[in-house]
């Protein structure tokens, strides 16, 4: 009996095509989202420690009450939230995992479920699956500011559940408290589920706090909060990110989750349970991502490039029309890639309709060598 595809025009991601095209090429990749740094010392041995001391089998389903403690405090120190940590936060393989046993949990087969574009690409496949529609509503360059006008006229009565990211990848803005206001005001009024993607919570710019869909009283009850210890503790490799939701919620979410994956990862859990009740191990992470940001960003502008605000994420994006007008994004980050050795990614890779901005994103979570060797490359491009 032939396999019929759910996802007939899915196909290789992006990010792996260009990883794929630097490897290849030798080139500096700048595209995918991954430090080349090495993960802080001490947590690498909590892993071999936590081994040694028998935390081998598998973990409680919700995650280890010693991890979902510390995930507790962290959030009353951070952001003066209480959120129970027996009946309101559950470990998960990644975020990824989370964002799709959510949106699992909430969707059925004729449901809609809204999502922003710029999106992150797992949402819309994860929305598919279930039987039900993405529909998309566009942010446009260069704030990428939401038009929650737009966002409610796209409401039907199908509408179930809105997704956000904020900090936004890779559109790189963030979240006001206007916005969450006009988020809830929408919620409120249509009764829609809400799941906010914030793995990039920690790495906000300038001086500005990350506003989440916890702190608002009129988003909490009706939220599922996501994020990712591997954006955190630079570990995306290890894949472990947890789910944030009311009781009743989270019931919900670990009817789905205690199928998926059951647990996760028991050793990797209790390092990161005593890696996290160190608040230094993440109070400081804007100030040293934004060192790397304000690193690439002289360079970015000197080979020629025009850079759109970076509020949050580890990403910059760059206008590149001053320098190759006739080409397209895919087909100028190839080149480029090509061409001059440093690989980004064509941001309409996060439009479902492809649409064209001149603009690609480049990773600046990097050691300073490989900015620095990125720089120089580009460089290139100023001197023809």
């Amino acid at each position: 009996m032939p396999l019929q595809s759910k996802f007939p025009d899915l196909g290789l991601t992006i990010f792996s095509r260009m990883s794929a095209l630097a490897q290849e090429t030798g080139a500096i990749n700048l595209s995918q989202g991954f430090p080349d740094f090495a993960v802080d010392a001490d947590l690498q041995a909590g892993v071999t420690q936590a081994m040694a001391a028998g935390h081998n089998q598998y973990a409680p389903m919700p995650g280890l009450p010693a991890l979902r403690a510390a995930i507790a405090a962290k959030f009353a120190s951070a952001y003066g939230l209480a959120v129970d940590a027996n009946s309101e936060i559950t470990v998960t393989a990644g975020a990824t995992q989370a964002l799709y046993t959510a949106i699992a949990a909430v969707l059925r087969a004729g449901d809609e479920a809204l999502i922003l574009e710029p999106a992150y690409d797992s949402y819309a496949p994860a929305i598919v699956a279930q039987g039900a529609l993405p529909v998309r509503v566009a942010l446009a360059p260069p704030s990428f500011a939401v038009d929650w006008d737009a966002v409610a006229a796209a409401i039907t009565p199908r509408t179930r559940l809105i997704i956000v990211n904020n900090p936004n990848n890779p559109a790189t803005s963030v979240f006001s408290r206007a916005d969450l206001d006009a988020l809830a005001a929408i919620a409120e009024r249509h009764d829609l589920l809400v799941l906010s993607d914030e793995v990039y919570e920690h790495l906000v710019f300038d001086g500005r706090q990350h506003a989440s869909v916890l702190s608002h009283a009129g988003l909490r009850a009706r939220s599922f909060a996501v994020y990712s210890f591997g954006k955190t503790f630079h570990a995306t490799g290890w894949k472990i990110g947890y789910c944030v939701a009311t009781p009743e919620l989270t019931a919900e979410f670990r009817k789905l989750h205690q199928y998926l994956v059951f647990s996760v990862s028991t050793p990797m859990q209790a390092a990161l349970a005593q890696h996290l009740a160190e608040p230094t191990h993440w109070q400081g992470l804007a100030g040293f991502y934004q060192a790397k940001r304000d690193r690439l960003a002289p360079g970015l502008e000197a080979a020629g490039f025009r850079l759109l605000p970076s509020a949050g994420t580890y990403f910059q994006l760059a206008d590149y029309r001053a320098i190759r007008p006739d080409l397209g994004e895919l087909a100028f980050a190839e080149w480029l890639t090509r061409e001059y050795g440093v690989a980004s990614i064509p941001v309409s890779a996060f439009y479902a309709d492809g649409r064209d901005h001149g603009l690609v994103r480049f990773c600046f979570a990097k050691r300073e060598d490989t900015l620095d060797a990125a720089i120089a490359k580009l460089g290139r491009l100023a001197r023809g």
